[in-house]
């Protein structure tokens, strides 16, 4: 795992030193992502610069060193990731004649593109990567992401010349960036809680979306539009798998799955550093470390975040896990004070605005693990591959029950539903010892909410987008917006892969936008702040083909959710330790805004503040507020949103011209 920056400058006005000099300070901005070395290549020509930073995963000796130069020295490559079967493709080229220096997967992807050519190194390639190729025979840069989006990499004009990187942090260190902030990437962001490839925070910068690539040619004029292009479609890849169902019994499947799962957790377990992993105690981070331990000659080193609020505490759950599967286990209890004491190093981690809360505890288990381990393998993508979230199990339920009210009264209940205190729902669900147990549920008013929610909507499409929208009016909030060009939150419809069902169509919607887009950024980010690789193995392609090819009723059998892998996992863990309802990884912040953080958010909310930045429209963030403190309704998400965005301006003071 690495850091990658750049840049090109068509005209060639820029010194060879000059090249070096602010490479190198890009390069040193990431010094987080890879702090285990350095270096910086400029072309002799004057007009391309590579830096690296590297954090040593394979190949510890200086033959993994980047910058790195092909044997026939044609191509140099600036590469962030892991490429997971570089043995495999190894073997393969040295049937062919290849030789090579170390024993690094840098050297062997650079030799499969050497030998192949780009397009065929990229398609045997299994891994995550940021990686930018300079062809020197072509002149010809060429900047690439992964498949499913695990590693960022940001491009835009600085001036006269092309500027990338792994994170935006490197670009603010070039003299002349002077961005402003993008209005409508605000709203999109409003609704989103993060703001969705290509899009970013500032006007003329963009991340290349996952799949995608870009080639910059000798010929290319300063300033000029650069377009990604697609060399892995999602939407090919599970349209090609559903051409081939998978018609087994379900005992089938699940070998199936556990043996394909198995050889993804085995391939990312290769490393020359210690290796270990998040464990939740939920389905998803189980399954994986169940897998881990069982192919692993010691005891799996395992870590979990804890909270004193019992709503919020998993800790518990995963200690049991990891005492049956005989794991090195460590827990960290997080306190109120914990999470105060990061909150000033949010902006700066995530280096745009990003409002995912359990971004949090994520830092906090990524800096326990990064004390024993360099690499930690997690249980991300089981929700979206294996219909994990609870939205997956109920929408497509209550929408066919709800679509028998006639429009008026569904929507008006759902409006009625909607304004019911969250306090008033809590005491009536009995979670004050109203009801007895048996009728008690998890976090009422939270149901109540997206019950309420989709009962207003329109139609499935637009219940899914209520329940994913954080503020429904974000673009109305937005001052100076131009208004009609707003962007959707998620592909167009035209888009889509043909899918049989709402299920479907919500899976594929989380597998191109909440997991690249919030989940994996979370996890690269708050990781990377550690020094720490993690990898996740459900971002396989086999995993993924296989999971697309399952018929759905054994992903979600009689609204259980991940029934399937529940079966792989119950090989290895009782049932009785890992079956309660799903929590997510999140912290109590709605009582903390009222409590402790209620200062700070007093003065990131204060409507002087607000109006004096001219960006948001004061009246219903002040609204929610006030609500939000009273207890008459829970605002704490929207509300994270608006303090991670003031949060993040206070750190990076963009421009905030219209």
């Amino acid at each position: 795992m690495c850091g990658i920056a750049g840049l090109w400058d068509p005209d060639g006005s820029t010194s060879g030193a000059e090249l070096d000099h602010l490479v190198g300070a890009m390069a040193d901005a990431l010094h987080r992502r890879g702090p285990d070395d350095r270096g910086v290549w400029v072309d002799p020509e004057g007009r391309v610069a590579l830096g690296h930073r590297r954090l040593s995963i394979v190949d510890l000796a200086p033959t993994g060193h980047q910058p790195m130069l092909s044997e026939d020295e044609r191509w140099i490559v600036v590469f962030n990731g892991e490429i997971y079967n570089f043995p495999v493709i190894r073997d393969r080229l040295a049937s062919e004649g290849v030789t090579f220096r170390g024993t690094s997967d840098t050297e062997v992807l650079l030799a499969a593109v050497a030998r192949w050519g780009l397009e065929a190194a990229l398609e045997v390639a299994e891994g995550m990567f940021a990686l930018a190729l300079m062809d020197r025979r072509e002149r010809t840069l060429h900047l690439v992401r992964d498949r499913f989006g695990e590693k960022p990499l940001y491009v835009g004009w600085v001036g006269r010349r092309l500027a990338f990187a792994s994170e935006l942090k490197a670009l603010a260190t070039l003299p002349g960036f002077a961005p402003e902030i993008d209005r409508q990437a605000v709203a999109l962001y409003l609704r989103r809680n993060c703001i969705p490839a290509p899009h970013t925070i500032y006007r003329g910068i963009m991340k290349v979306p996952p799949g995608h690539r870009l080639a910059i040619r000798s010929d290319q004029r300063s300033g000029s539009a650069i377009k990604p292009v697609s060399y892995w479609s999602a939407r090919g890849a599970i349209e090609e798998a559903r051409n081939r169902p998978l018609d087994a019994a379900p005992e089938q499947l699940t070998d199936e799955l556990e043996k394909v799962l198995s050889a993804s957790v085995a391939d990312r377990m290769v490393a020359d550093v210690p290796v270990g992993a998040f464990l939740s105690g939920g389905i998803d981070s189980s399954v994986i470390v169940a897998l881990m331990q069982q192919q692993s000659r010691s005891r799996v080193r395992t870590f979990t975040i804890g909270y004193t609020d019992p709503a919020f505490d998993e800790s518990k759950d995963a200690e049991a896990v990891a005492a049956h599967l005989g794991t090195d286990h460590t827990t960290m209890m997080v306190t109120e004070a914990d999470t105060e004491a990061v909150l000033p190093e949010l902006a700066g981690i995530w280096d745009e605005p990003f409002a995912d809360i359990s971004q949090v505890p994520v830092l906090l288990v990524s800096r326990l693990a990064r004390q024993q381990v360099t690499v930690a393998l997690s249980g991300d993508a089981g929700d979206e591959l294996f219909a994990g979230y609870n939205r997956h199990a109920w929408l497509d339920r209550l929408w066919r029950r709800a679509s028998d009210v006639p429009a008026p009264l569904r929507r008006s209940t759902g409006s009625l539903l909607g304004a019911i205190p969250p306090g008033m729902v809590e005491r009536l669900a009995g979670a004050e010892g109203l009801l007895p147990a048996r009728f008690q549920v998890r976090n009422p008013s939270t149901k109540v909410a997206k019950v309420a929610k989709v009962l207003a909507a329109s139609g499935p499409a637009d219940a899914y987008a209520s329940l994913t929208t954080h503020w429904e009016d974000a673009e109305g909030m937005v001052r100076g917006r131009t208004a009609g060009e707003e962007w959707a939150p998620w592909p167009d419809g035209a888009e889509w892969p043909a899918l049989p069902g709402i299920t479907e169509e919500m899976l594929w919607l989380d597998l191109v936008g909440y997991l690249p887009d919030d989940i994996l950024t979370k996890v690269d980010r708050a990781a990377m702040a550690t020094s720490l690789e993690t990898r996740v193995p459900f971002l396989d392609r086999s995993v993924f083909d296989l999971a697309w090819r399952m018929p759905m009723d054994v992903k979600l059998r009689d609204g259980v959710t991940k029934w399937i892998l529940r079966q792989v996992l119950y090989r290895h863990v009782p049932p009785a330790l890992v079956d309660r309802p799903k929590m997510g990884f999140g912290v109590p912040i709605g009582r903390w805004l009222r409590g402790s953080l209620r200062p700070w958010a007093e003065e990131m909310l204060a409507t002087d503040r607000l109006v004096a930045q001219g960006l948001l429209d004061p009246v219903p963030i002040r609204a929610a507020w006030e609500q939000h403190l009273s207890g008459r309704r829970d605002w704490a998400y929207e509300l994270w949103d608006i303090l991670a965005l003031q949060a993040w301006i206070e750190t990076w003071r963009p421009g905030l011209g219209v």
